[in-house]
């Protein structure tokens, strides 16, 4: 398979939900799993972990409580409207895509779980006592910043399976039934799932990605008004 560039690999990395049912190698995923633990962590904690399904019957179950969860997004989609930066025909396509994954997401080979372990925080005793006092700020920080411990692993995910020729998504929608999931798979009370990816063969063409332009998200020196 021939070599990309990083940068092509940044600016054509779509999501692709459409997949094809074709079997995807071990040696492959082990490749894209690989990157994945090259990301950064909090302290460098690793506290990462990441279930890969192949198993069909699985996949189905899973698929069921992955519609289930949809359901609610749908309806949230639904009620939020069309983001401005986006057209008519844009948010439609945008909505279409997202309803296929919602049906046919146990149909991909494989489906790719990144979870990770809930933080050990010292306990409040042991700290000084200027910080002990403001020991549940320190808990919602904590909790604020655990997705900078997984997702940079998910984006490394994602540029892998660009570069290998791969089709992959990163959604959430499950975790509005986590427990059903976490029950499934036997994830310990003390981990938690963070995405959800199906990873195959894409029926659809990577890239070009389309995106807001920079002059109205980036603030210089301090937020503008403009």
């Amino acid at each position: 398979m021939a070599e990309i560039g990083l940068f092509e690999a940044i600016y054509s990395a779509r999501s692709l939900r459409r997949l094809k049912p074709d079997p995807v190698p071990d040696e492959l995923i082990t490749r894209i799993l690989d990157a994945a633990i090259r990301a950064p962590s909090a302290g460098n904690a690793q506290n990462w972990a990441f279930i890969v399904v192949r198993n069909a019957e699985l996949r189905d179950q899973i698929g069921q409580i992955y519609r289930k969860a949809s359901d609610i997004a749908q309806a949230i989609y639904a009620a939020r409207g069309r983001p401005a930066h986006l057209s008519d025909q844009q948010f439609a396509r945008m909505l279409q895509a997202g309803a296929h994954l919602w049906e046919h997401m146990g149909d991909a080979p494989v489906l790719l779980i990144p979870c990770q372990h809930r933080p050990l925080l010292p306990l409040r005793d042991v700290l000084p006592p200027d910080i002990a006092a403001h020991y549940d700020d320190e808990l919602a920080y904590a909790d604020r910043i655990r997705g900078a411990s997984i997702y940079p692993a998910l984006q490394n995910i994602l540029l892998a399976c660009r570069a290998l020729g791969l089709g992959t998504v990163i959604t959430t929608n499950h975790i509005r039934c986590e427990d059903e999931v976490k029950a499934l798979l036997g994830i310990p009370e003390d981990v938690d799932t963070f995405a959800m990816m199906p990873i195959g063969w894409p029926f659809d063409k990577f890239g070009p990605l389309t995106r807001r332009p920079l002059s109205e998200v980036v603030h210089a020196d301090r937020w503008s008004a403009g």
